[in-house]
Formats: structure tokens, C-alpha cells, sequence
């Protein structure tokens, strides 16, 4: 329980930072692409493990899964930029390519598709010490550079043409940001499986962008609701036999509903936003007066 609420406490932290850069490129879906990309390498894992006689078998199943999801999203952000096929038929030849592969090189080494479930969907319960220093690593790694190259990783995610303009390596910090998923992808692995880690990296920051304007806010909010959903997902699996990613996705759509609900009511109590308070005002803003008929009349 202590290492599955250490994996909890980093992935519901670092998801949502590199979740934020992706909802404001409007690549949403990419997590859900790598991530099947990702079940490809758990299985060319799994296959070599075997090979190499290792035991378990799964012990190359992360390592794999990093390098095979690093690989995809570098693939995918060159399809996006210089290839002829479009975002989301790329992202759709991800999803399909990736199943496929996955099932079919588990096969090969010995395996079943059972064998992909707890990567699928899945199992922080079985999370081990080596697990645990990988995702510290990575989480770290996500943090330094999703918190460390914000304001231009923003500025590329934002416009890119005044990224450009302003003399950034768009390139190089467009592959960070994969890079970045990639990792995110791998890392939430154990914590919600592949099928659902996207929803991880995604519903929080909708949830944030409910109750905040600001990108930085935004980031802080999304980490924030992303670790407590992960606690009060795993707490919950911890008195009831339910599944740990399912139960964390739930919640933090739960969460998602009640901040959409709420957000009416703190919009009208909100004061009136003057974008220049600095400036006086030098126009005086009176009610148009009542007319009838094409007329002014009293009101």
C-alpha cells in the first residue's frame, strides 16, 4: 500500500502538467494513441524477457514500453509536421497499429491476450520496488521539464507562428512535449493502464479550466485534483474490491461534473474584471434609453 500510494501521489501529479500542454494543442487524444503504441513494447518486452530466460517474464515489460511509446510520439509529431497524412488518421493508425502489435508479439512469446489486462487497465496493487524507482524518475523528469520549460513550451502549444517569430526551437520543444506524453503514457501505466491513462491526463485539467482562466493555475489546479483523485481512488480500492484505474477515472470525472455545475453560480459572484485597472477610464458607459416605435420615450 505505501508504494502504490507513493506511485499514486507522483502520476496524479505529473499526468495532468503534461495533460495541460496537450488539451491547449488540442491533442487530447494523443495519450490514448501512444498508450496503444505503448502495449506494443510491453509485449516486445515480455517477447525478449523470454528469449533472455528472465524471470518473470514481464521484467523488460516498462523498459519496453518506454522506448516504444518515446518512439510513436517522435513518429507522430514528424507525421503532423511534414508528412501528407493528417493528425487524427496518424493518431487512428497509432490506435490500430498498436493493438494489433501488441496481441500479436505477446502471442509469439508464449503469452495470451490475459496477459496484457494488468497493463491494460491497470494493477497499482502489484506495483514493485523497481516499478516504484522507475516512476520516481520519470515523474521527476515530467515535473522538471513540464514545470521548468513552461512559458516556452506555452508559448509553443499556444502559437506557433509567434514562437517562431520569436525565435524558439519550435522543433525541439514540439518533440519535448511527445517526449513528455510518452513518458506520462508509461508512467501511469500501473496506476490506470493504458486504456485509461489519457483520461487521467485529460479530465483534470478540464476540471481546472472550470474554475480558472490562467494557464498557470490551470497546471497547479489539474495537479492538484489529479493527486487527490488517485489517493481517494486507491483509498477507496483499499476497503473494496473494485479496480484502482477505474475507480480514480470516475472520480475525477465526478469531479469534473460538479465544477461544471458550480461554475454558474461562481460566475455570478465574480466582481466585474477590468483588464486595465491601472488606466482611468475616459468613457462613461450610460443605459441606452427606452424606445417605442422608433422613438425615445420615458421610460
Amino acid at each position: 500500500m505505501r508504494r502504490a500510494l507513493l506511485a499514486a501521489l507522483l502520476v496524479g501529479a505529473a499526468a495532468p502538467v503534461v495533460g495541460t500542454y496537450l488539451v491547449q494543442r488540442r491533442l487530447s487524444l494523443l495519450g490514448d494513441g501512444i498508450g496503444h503504441v505503448a502495449l506494443t513494447g510491453v509485449a516486445l518486452g515480455w517477447l525478449v524477457g523470454a528469449a533472455m530466460g528472465l524471470a518473470p517474464n514481464d521484467a523488460l515489460a516498462i523498459p519496453g514500453a518506454v522506448v516504444a511509446a518515446v518512439v510513436g510520439s517522435v513518429l507522430i509529431e514528424v507525421v503532423r509536421r511534414r508528412g501528407r497524412t493528417s493528425g487524427d488518421l496518424a493518431l487512428a493508425l497509432m490506435f490500430y497499429g498498436g493493438i494489433a502489435g501488441g496481441v500479436l508479439l505477446i502471442g509469439i512469446a508464449g503469452g495470451s491476450s490475459g496477459s496484457l489486462m494488468s497493463y491494460l487497465f491497470g494493477s497499482i496493487s502489484t506495483v514493485t520496488t523497481g516499478d516504484l524507482v522507475t516512476t520516481v524518475v520519470l515523474c521527476a523528469v515530467i515535473l522538471a521539464v513540464g514545470v521548468g520549460l513552461r512559458p516556452a513550451l506555452f508559448a509553443v502549444s499556444h502559437d506557433e507562428e509567434f514562437a517562431v517569430a520569436a525565435g524558439l526551437p519550435v522543433w525541439l520543444l514540439n518533440m519535448a512535449v511527445a517526449v513528455l506524453a510518452a513518458l506520462t503514457v508509461t508512467v501511469s501505466m500501473r496506476v490506470v493502464g493504458l486504456l485509461l491513462v489519457s483520461a487521467l491526463m485529460i479530465v483534470p485539467v478540464a476540471v481546472a479550466q472550470q474554475l480558472t482562466h490562467a494557464f498557470r493555475r490551470t497546471m497547479a489546479v489539474a495537479a492538484a485534483v489529479g493527486v487527490v483523485v488517485c489517493v481517494a481512488g486507491l483509498t477507496i480500492t483499499y476497503w473494496n474490491n473494485v479496480s484502482p484505474g477505474a475507480t480514480i477515472v470516475v472520480l475525477a470525472i465526478g469531479v469534473y461534473v460538479l465544477a461544471a455545475a458550480a461554475r454558474p453560480l461562481l460566475a455570478r459572484r465574480a466582481p466585474a474584471h477590468d483588464p486595465h485597472p491601472d488606466i482611468p477610464d475616459d468613457v462613461a458607459v450610460t443605459p441606452a434609453p427606452a424606445v417605442a416605435g422608433g422613438k425615445e420615450c420615458e421610460p
